[in-house]
């Protein structure tokens, strides 16, 4: 199995491949998580898991560690870690927050948005809807993150940046379940009618708006 070769290989070397191996697992854990396949809730189950990638229990732990520092998992103790698990309550929270963070960023940018502005991020969501059409729910989460990362760079705000990198793992557990993802799809600023001479005001709206629809966690 490739996955397998790949850890066994990394385990070979010095600091560097150890290095290189946490992350490795870390974004394949990150991946069960996001398709569904590790579900809110599930516990991680290191004997599985190590056995399935073709690693020790050591470097598995420490890619544990780096989830549950985003906020994708949370240690029980005595328990082990689990999928982070969001109440409908929190998401709610969740979202609330999110709108503030772009209603601030879409101030911001009507002073700022240029042509080329515009035409990077339209490119981008032109991109997007693609991977939705698609269903390719894994491409799509990371295309939105580039562009709404994008998206805040322009706004040239060093602390509005850090505070939006702060909160896009709670934002995006807040998405996994199945039942959430279409509401994922209109929140995560798909959608956003801008222009030079509108600003982002209708981006601020959508997110606020969105909220509405967010099902109850495993909603089908």
């Amino acid at each position: 199995m490739e996955q397998k070769a790949e850890a066994a290989a990394a385990q070979t070397g010095g600091g560097r491949e150890a290095d290189s191996l946490v992350l490795h697992l870390e974004a394949q854990l990150e991946h069960l998580i996001l398709t569904g396949e590790l579900k809110p809730g599930e516990r991680l189950n290191e004997i599985h898991l190590s056995a399935r990638f073709g690693t020790s229990r050591g470097p598995l732990r420490e890619a544990m560690r780096g989830l549950e520092a985003r906020g994708l998992v949370t240690m029980v103790r005595n328990r082990g870690m689990y999928v982070r698990a969001i109440s409908t309550e929190e998401a709610l929270e969740i979202y609330d927050v999110r709108a503030a963070i772009f209603g601030l960023a879409g101030r911001i940018l009507t002073d700022r948005v240029t042509d080329e502005m515009l035409e990077d991020l339209y490119g981008r969501l032109a991109a997007m809807d693609a991977l939705a059409a698609n269903r390719d729910f894994e491409g799509y989460y990371h295309a939105n993150l580039d562009f709404h990362e994008r998206l805040m760079r322009f706004t040239g705000n060093g602390v509005l940046m850090a505070e939006y990198k702060r909160n896009t793992s709670r934002w995006w557990t807040s998405c996994i379940c199945a039942g959430c993802r279409a509401s994922c799809r209109r929140a995560g600023g798909l959608e956003p009618r801008a222009s030079r001479d509108g600003g982002f005001g209708g981006l601020r709206r959508q997110v606020s708006g969105a909220g509405g629809l967010l099902p109850p966690c495993g909603a089908r």
